[in-house]
């Protein structure tokens, strides 16, 4: 399930390093005043077995602005989405925003106007095509060598080796964490977009870029399971903002 949330804002423009790194504090905000106990719990050990934290969001959509080089614009009216598999994450959020006129996005104060409930789709097929529309974010572990230093980069893109093997184990994982039926398998990738790296905020607190890239892939599995992905995301660091994927 997911909340649209439709605000207005005087700013002309997002910092870059704002565009999706307050979106984590924003969600555990309303939380913190919705449904204040899931959300310690969630904050504190994450979800089901693997410790997952089972929500995400979209960077803030503005459709009416003009493109500006370098610039990520904030003109007109403006969109962003939350979205988890978990109700009563949702629940507790739309708690919190039903007497919550201002979203501080970082620096920027977003004016709430409306906040409307998306329902996922069914996928009675058991079959899926996800898109994303922030990158999404496959890290592995690395042996070191003897002086303790990393044998390269631990992030992987599309087509790297072990890119499609991680995948496909966080989807499992996913479906396990809210015990679904766990036989999900990555089909095939459509589409892969270019390389970004977005500044995400962590447990700490501390800032920092995890890099990626959107994609559009097949997944089949059980339709309740792939609804729930629809919510959850793509890749690792969902609650940071990175995988979601396009309604």
């Amino acid at each position: 399930m997911r909340l649209r949330i439709e605000f207005h804002t005087s700013a002309r423009e997002l910092p870059w390093p704002e565009v999706l790194a307050p979106g984590r504090a924003v969600s555990y905000a309303l939380l913190e005043r919705g449904a204040p106990a899931l959300g310690a719990r969630l904050h504190r050990s994450g979800h089901g077995p693997y410790g997952m934290v089972p929500f995400g969001y979209s960077a803030p959509v503005f459709p009416a602005a003009r493109r500006r080089r370098g610039v990520y614009v904030a003109e007109g009216p403006g969109v962003v989405e939350l979205g988890s598999p978990l109700v009563e994450v949702v629940e507790g959020w739309a708690a919190a925003l039903s007497s919550l006129p201002v979203l501080a996005w970082g620096a920027t104060a977003f004016i709430v106007d409306r906040v409307s409930v998306v329902e996922e789709p069914a996928f009675p097929s058991g079959r899926a095509v996800f898109r994303t529309v922030t990158p999404v974010v496959t890290k592995v572990v690395l042996p070191r060598d003897e002086q303790g230093d990393l044998g390269g980069t631990p992030w992987r893109l599309p087509g790297e080796p072990e890119w499609d093997v991680q995948i496909q184990g966080n989807l499992r994982r996913k479906a396990q964490s809210l015990g679904l039926d766990p036989e999900v398998t990555l089909e095939r990738v459509n589409w892969v977009g270019p390389k970004k790296s977005f500044a995400v905020t962590g447990v700490s607190g501390r800032g920092g870029k995890k890099p990626g890239a959107c994609v559009e892939v097949v997944v089949t599995g059980a339709p309740q399971t792939l609804a729930a992905i629809q919510d959850f995301g793509l890749g690792q660091a969902n609650s940071t903002g990175m995988g979601w994927i396009g309604a």
